[in-house]
């Protein structure tokens, strides 16, 4: 079976976040938007509960395997139910909920990799409240990077592209420090990023020869250093490298013209310095149906651009466009990768 008939695992998420409802509302947009089969890893109690508060119409139907998601799926919104208990209330983070978030994340990552889930799509997480709970890891995509890493082995270097149909960003260095970023920012880094962006958009997003446009870390692209040497030092090389082994990069550009329509139509994604250098014009341009999708993975993982939304967690405002999004993009991705 390709990967593009299989069902879509999606997490749980923070079960008193906004993940839960979304979730529910793309069930129930399902053929408006023609999304393809998913099911969600979660309590069937908490969604029938939650269901029933908000007025969705959406039944559940709790599945046995994920493969049973496709024939499940026209009747209700299938769940995968859990081992460990939820008990959640709605705007109220609970360390008690974090064995279920994570098994939720490893389960649907163990699917997708035993080739019975054509992707993962996860639902958003409070890292703090994972936190409290003992987990290691610096957030979630590092966590899936784990997972992702055979035994005895180093995590692959994973890589946060977000993407909309009007804008595509990376951010080479992410959650870290603005003052740190110079130290961490290496021409190796740059390259190692750029590498995986060029590959997953040849083999997942079928673009055969993907334009990257790198942007500058100082202003003006440091002025030719005279706002500092980053982008003669590290950034330029990094370009003449990635062109020298026949990857289409360019820069580095100044960030502050890179941006408008017609500077996006020159290129297929920017690499940016650090987080807010990219996450800044997609949060402007794409709000609402920005996609977070991780490089470098031996899976498919996308995910809405969004948190935990705790403070409208289930007073049924929750928009389910960037999930949505998040779905059509993991189905697509999967037609390429099967």
């Amino acid at each position: 079976m390709s990967k593009f008939n299989l069902p879509i695992a999606v997490t749980l998420g923070d079960p008193a976040g906004i993940g839960p409802e979304i979730t529910l509302r793309a069930w129930r947009d399902r053929d408006e938007h023609g999304l393809a089969p998913f099911a969600v890893i979660g309590d069937p109690a908490l969604f029938q509960a939650l269901a029933a508060q908000s007025g969705t119409a959406a039944p559940i139907a709790t599945i046995e395997t994920i493969e049973d998601a496709v024939t499940a799926f026209a009747r209700g919104l299938p769940v995968l139910p859990l081992a460990n208990p939820v008990q959640a209330v709605a705007g109220r983070p609970d360390k008690a909920n974090a064995a279920a978030i994570i098994e939720s994340i490893e389960t649907a990552v163990a699917l997708a990799r035993a080739g019975r889930a054509s992707c993962v799509a996860t639902n958003p997480i409070a890292k703090h409240v994972l936190y409290e709970a003992g987990f290691k890891h610096p957030g979630h995509t590092e966590f899936l990077a784990a997972l992702a890493a055979e035994p005895g082995t180093e995590p692959p270097l994973s890589v946060m592209m977000l993407w909309s149909e009007s804008l595509a960003v990376v951010p080479v260095t992410v959650h870290i420090p603005l003052a740190e970023v110079p130290k961490a920012l290496t021409t190796e880094l740059v390259v190692a990023t750029a590498r995986i962006v060029a590959a997953d958009l040849r083999t997942r997003f079928g673009i055969a020869e993907p334009r990257l446009a790198l942007a500058g870390l100082n202003p003006h692209a440091g002025e030719s250093g005279a706002m500092g040497r980053e982008d003669i030092e590290i950034v330029a090389p990094a370009v003449a490298q990635l062109r020298s082994e026949g990857i289409d990069a360019s820069g580095p550009y100044p960030a502050d013209t890179m941006f408008h329509a017609r500077a996006r139509a020159g290129y297929d994604v920017a690499l940016c310095m650090y987080h807010d250098q990219a996450l800044i014009p997609i949060k402007t341009i794409a709000f609402d149906d920005g996609v977070n999708v991780t490089l470098g993975l031996p899976f498919i993982r996308v995910s809405p651009d969004h948190g935990t939304a705790f403070d409208i967690a289930g007073k049924g405002i929750a928009r389910p466009d960037s999930l949505i999004a998040a779905l059509k993009l993991g189905a697509r991705l999967a037609t390429h990768a099967s």
